[in-house]
């Protein structure tokens, strides 16, 4: 890095501009003739699994029991959330993932381990700990309406004993992987400890280990990684900077964005914006890259999509701006959807020919 005149590089003014970067027939052209050099790319996803279940139904009368009412179920639908969303879009894509988590001994467990198979996620990795329950969130609704959400977890940290298994399982597999995601949902298997170990593990092979944090913990947490992909409220919380103290500030998002390239020691920051698209911090240089949602249903799960595209882009030989462009269709599509569902490859394809 060049030094600057105040022998502080993040401090430079020339840094302080983002490019904008366009998407034109050029760009949609080298990213459809990408999307079949993501196959077989392995990605190494460390993280929270659950499963999303919902009991969908009517109401049309009040429980004789008690003044509750009574839903006649009509549709159940089981979905795979948290991390396990991650691993089911890097295998849509065509990559394969390999996901290292820990679950329980119980229903849950048996549920995710069908629904790992008929999304084409490999069950090898998962640790099983009797002492947690799976995480599982239940969702019972009439029609959109929700009348209750039962959840099934325990959310503290892993037993020393079982967070060893899972940095093992990471040090056993970490080669066959092309890269590392850390998925932080903060229902307790990523520690500060796991993210020091996974680190140094990430280094000592030469892989590259991006994480998507969670607002719980501060920028300093994720010390060691090479790329952190935040959303902007998120990023101000990590870097503990002031939301009040930023509102006017016509510059809040690089200085968020360098501030957190400080904290982490991450030489990559990528600052998704929703509507405004995303920022990217590589080293001394900021880039721009507009959003391509044409319709928002709902945004649960754009962040996983995001990271899983991000991830592949990057292993398949894309520039960073390249993969982040590739990320953004990927989420333009999953937004038009409901709940956590993959971006399949023929949608994105469509989606890069027809977004403008």
């Amino acid at each position: 890095m060049a030094a600057s005149a105040t022998n502080d590089p993040w401090e430079d003014e020339k840094m302080t501009t983002p490019v904008k970067a366009t998407v034109g027939p050029q760009e949609k052209e080298l990213l459809l003739n990408q999307i079949p050099f993501l196959k077989g790319k392995k990605i190494l996803i460390i993280g929270d699994v659950g499963l999303d279940e919902y009991v969908l139904g009517q109401v049309r009368r009040i429980s004789p029991e008690a003044p509750v009412p009574v839903l006649e179920v009509e549709e159940e639908d089981m979905r795979l959330g948290l991390s396990a969303n991650v691993a089911q879009n890097v295998a849509s894509l065509g990559g394969e993932a390999m996901l290292v988590s820990v679950v329980g001994d119980d229903t849950g467990a048996n549920l995710l381990k069908d629904l790992f198979a008929k999304n084409g996620v490999s069950w090898d990795y998962m640790i099983v700990d009797k002492a947690r329950p799976t995480t599982r969130k239940t969702r019972v609704m009439a029609k959109h309406h929700h009348l209750v959400r039962v959840d099934y977890e325990l959310r503290k940290y892993l037993s020393a004993e079982a967070e060893a298994r899972l940095i093992e399982t990471v040090e056993k597999n970490v080669a066959k992987a092309d890269c590392v995601i850390i998925e932080d949902y903060a229902k307790g298997v990523i520690s500060r400890n796991v993210v020091e170990k996974v680190s140094a593990i990430c280094k000592k092979h030469g892989k590259k280990l991006m994480v998507d944090p969670h607002r719980n913990n501060p920028g300093s947490f994720y010390a060691g990684v090479d790329l952190i992909k935040p959303n902007y409220d998120e990023a101000v919380v990590l870097t503990g900077l002031d939301f009040d103290d930023l509102r006017d500030n016509p510059n809040k998002v690089v200085e968020v964005g360098r501030a957190l390239q400080k904290i982490t020691g991450a030489k990559e920051v990528v600052l998704t914006r929703g509507k405004d698209g995303m920022t990217i911090f590589s080293g001394d240089e900021i880039m721009e890259v507009p959003t391509y949602a044409r319709k928002v249903f709902d945004v649960t799960g754009a962040g996983d999509t995001v990271i899983a595209t991000l991830s592949l882009g990057l292993v398949s030989g894309l520039s960073l701006v390249h993969s982040c462009m590739l990320a953004n269709y990927a989420a333009g599509v999953v937004v038009g959807k409901v709940g956590c569902v993959p971006c399949e490859i023929p949608e994105l394809k469509e989606y890069i020919q027809t977004a403008h």
